[in-house]
């Protein structure tokens, strides 16, 4: 079983997603999609690495994680450039894996839910008096929830010191899945975390023998935004393309 953090935004749950809670079995399609265009950039803890050979499915480019993991590969819409790796190419790329249900299909991700936190993300006005609004970079928290939520609530705009308009706003939840067959950085941090050894665990052993409540409690431990990163420009990601731009090593 690998662990893998997993971003399901707002908008997809409230369109068409189904509620979940830790212990749940679900299955879904996973978009890896470069971090500096996600909610203003700031990631860290919540990042993963996929390694694999890229495949072609329909259109839609895909990297069959050497572990088993299914993931296509994801980026800013408005690129100038097509940075996607050719079908038959090997790609490592680091990235944020996320939930996306609208468009091209591809082979889902099946597991099992570890745990789940409704993430806030802070976002301030453009420009005084703009009442557009854009994330604010790295500033987001997490908290533990027993069950995702259906619709998500944001505060009331406040004035800030500079005469922006500011508000929090519920962004999504970050979802920690266990998928059978897998492997993960996060899986080795959690091994480490318990003082497993790396060399000769067992597939599995990090989750093994563990309460479900005190393993939630450690990933969330593994999940913790920074205050701090780096810049990115706004906007939403949508549907396959270019391969996430932090931590790519393209091969023959």
């Amino acid at each position: 079983m690998g662990l893998w953090h997993v971003y399901y935004e707002d908008w997809q749950m409230e369109c068409c997603g189904t509620p979940f809670s830790p212990g749940d079995e679900v299955s879904w399609p996973l978009l890896l999609l470069d971090p500096d265009t996600v909610l203003g950039g700031g990631w860290h803890d919540q990042l993963s690495e996929i390694a694999g050979p890229v495949e072609d499915m329909g259109g839609v480019r895909m990297v069959r994680e050497e572990t088993g993991l299914p993931v296509a590969l994801g980026a800013d819409p408005d690129a100038e450039e097509d940075r996607r790796p050719q079908p038959g190419s090997r790609t490592r790329s680091v990235g944020l894996l996320s939930v996306e249900r609208h468009g091209a299909r591809w082979p889902e991700a099946s597991g099992l839910v570890r745990a789940v936190q409704v993430l806030t993300q802070a976002w301030a006005e453009t420009a005084p008096g703009s009442r557009s609004y854009e994330p604010v970079a790295g500033e987001r928290g997490l908290r533990p929830v027993d069950r995702c939520p259906k619709w998500f609530q944001e505060t009331e705009a406040e004035r800030a010191a500079d005469g922006r308009g500011r508000r929090s706003r519920e962004s999504g939840v970050v979802v920690t899945l266990d998928v059978p067959g897998t492997d993960s950085r996060l899986s080795d941090a959690v091994r480490e975390a318990r003082g497993i050894p790396r060399q000769g665990a067992e597939p599995g052993a990090e989750t093994r023998d563990i309460p479900a409540a005190d393993l939630a409690a450690l990933l969330e431990s593994l999940s913790t935004p920074r205050r701090r990163g780096r810049p990115g420009s706004a906007g939403r990601p949508t549907g396959p393309g270019p391969v996430a731009r932090d931590g790519t090593d393209e091969g023959p």
